[in-house]
């Protein structure tokens, strides 16, 4: 029988190292194997046990209204992006009765920013035959206060999508202190 080792001290090691254990999690596993002692089997066991996250926090929302739990997607969310290292954006496409079609993601950029182009963001959504989106992005530096580029994109995207009735319910940004919503600030 194999002799076991005591894995806590690597366990302690990771949550200094990373932070918390939502950055552990959300670590790219480059990064992971990087850290001394921990064997390309634990990499992916910890992609593993985030993907496992991932999937219990998205199933409340993957065939249910997504405007009737708020809270549930915000979860999600944040447990997907907050922790990332670089920009990304995504879209969630919404039927007539605001269930998920597809949770896309548009663009994976630098530390401060991702390329969208409004003209993509509308064609995916005719192609899917959406009838609302949400836009959601994270910001890296953890503060989700929308920038000034935000605000313009977000304007952009509305109004290429209103004359094809296609609603823009709301645009989230996501950061590890919480969340903003542009339609709770108003900006939407």
């Amino acid at each position: 029988m194999p002799s076991r080792r005591d894995t806590k001290p690597l366990a302690r090691t990771l949550l200094a190292e990373f932070g918390s254990i939502g950055a552990l999690l959300g670590a790219d596993p480059v990064t992971l194997s990087k850290v001394d002692g921990l064997s390309e089997g634990a990499v992916a066991a910890i992609k593993i046990a985030e993907a496992s996250a991932l999937r219990l926090l998205r199933s409340p929302i993957a065939n249910r209204p997504v405007l009737s739990n708020w809270q549930a997607l915000l979860d999600y969310l944040h447990a997907d992006m907050a922790h990332r290292a670089t920009e990304r954006v995504r879209v969630l496409h919404l039927d007539t009765r605001n269930k998920l079609i597809r949770d896309e993601l548009v663009s994976e950029g630098s530390i401060d920013q991702a390329a969208v182009h409004v003209r993509e963001v509308v064609k995916r959504a005719l192609e899917l035959n959406s009838a609302a989106i949400i836009l959601v992005h994270n910001h890296p530096s953890g503060d989700p206060k929308p920038s000034r580029a935000d605000i313009s994109l977000t304007r952009d995207i509305v109004d290429a999508c209103r004359p094809l009735g296609l609603s823009v319910h709301d645009h989230i940004i996501i950061g590890n202190t919480g969340h903003a919503s542009f339609k709770a600030l108003g900006l939407i």
